[in-house]
């Protein structure tokens, strides 16, 4: 064993036994806190200034997107350290902070107030006990109060529509309040340029079939003066088309098939008129539509090639993802077993020592 090793499980051991929680074990692990802001500026101070209350020996970091309201400057009086992504949305800012931000867990939160720091703790106990790679904070309620019905009634339809099509590892797709190991921030291939980073972040975790989970927490109302960005219809139509170009990528047989089976139904459609009309005469008196049922025909066959085609070629993807995945060192996670003890909350400890 290196004597670096040695160090880092030493020190780890004494912040067990120091009984050490989530926010002394800081020590051991570099937690980075990002947050994405675009006009954030009365809410940015406060989110900034609690979570330094809430991890304090977290770095903070805020990513200003174009801000025209003083976000930036609030940010850097509350304490963090500002940054700015001049390509406009989310997605864009999110890629510049993983590619940036070097540390062992990350936390993923909004500028404007909804998601409590407090929970960040819980976050990080969660991600490091379970030995997972994502924990996403699903929000209690949202779909009860989403500031308009539109956006409610787009979080239960599209929720429905990834676990119909992604699978059912999660309940909050859109939720932006997330807890990550490193080798999940440094393996993620971000191409989503809006609020559709979130689906993204979730379809890959899906497809790799990471180990994930989620913690339900209270989300917050905007105070006054601070406004939502979304648009129920422009950003829906967005995240509709990420769904069409994520199902492509990644179950390409399913996707193909279905347009083969609609191309088919057609097809058989306009065929089935002109043979009957041949079975009782012996004539093909419509000759175009004949034709043009054939044509629809060959375009099935075709887009059922192209899906089992394109199914090896995302297979082979995905097994070259999932192997950049694994090569990605852990870091301090390196010690999870130490470390993970320091998380087990206090009662779980006394019912142990009871067992015994």
């Amino acid at each position: 064993m290196s004597d670096t090793s040695a160090g880092t499980i030493a020190g780890t051991q004494a912040g067990v036994q120091a009984g050490t929680s989530a926010g002394s074990i800081a020590g051991d692990l570099s937690i980075a806190v990002l947050i994405p802001c675009y006009n954030e500026a009365s809410t940015i101070g406060t989110v900034v200034h609690d979570f330094r209350e809430a991890l304090p020996t977290a770095r903070v970091y805020v990513y200003d997107n174009n801000s025209t309201d003083g976000t930036a400057l609030k940010a850097m009086l509350a304490g963090a350290e500002v940054m700015r992504e001049r390509r406009q949305g989310k997605g864009h800012v999110v890629r510049r902070m993983f590619a940036d931000i070097e540390a062992d867990i990350y936390i993923m939160a909004d500028g404007d107030g909804t998601y409590s720091p407090k929970d960040a703790e819980e976050l990080i106990r969660i991600l490091i006990t379970e030995r997972a790679d994502m924990v996403v904070g699903t929000r209690r309620g949202v779909h009860d109060d989403a500031g308009r019905q539109g956006h409610a009634a787009g979080n239960r339809l599209f929720n429905v529509l990834y676990r119909a099509i992604f699978g059912r590892d999660f309940t909050d797709i859109f939720s932006g309040y997330r807890a990550f190991s490193r080798r999940f921030v440094k393996s993620f291939p971000a191409v989503s340029g809006g609020f559709e980073i979130e689906t993204e972040m979730s379809v890959h975790a899906s497809r790799l079939k990471l180990p994930v989970t989620e913690l339900e927490l209270d989300y917050g109302r905007r105070p006054e003066g601070s406004h939502s960005k979304l648009s129920t219809y422009r950003d829906g139509s967005k995240i509709l088309w990420m769904f069409a170009m994520l199902m492509k990528e990644t179950r390409p047989f399913a996707f193909f098939g279905a347009i083969s089976a609609a191309f088919m139904a057609t097809s058989l459609i306009f065929m089935t008129p002109v043979l009957i009309s041949y079975f009782e005469t012996g004539l093909v008196e419509r000759m175009p539509t004949w034709v043009f049922s054939l044509v629809l025909m060959v375009l099935s066959s075709l887009m059922f090639t192209a899906g089992l085609i394109l199914d090896s070629v995302s297979r082979a993807r995905a097994e070259q993802l999932r192997i950049h995945y694994m090569n990605m060192p852990l870091q301090g996670r390196t010690t999870s077993s130490a470390t993970a003890e320091a998380f087990v909350e206090p009662s779980a400890k006394k019912r142990g020592k009871s067992a015994a």
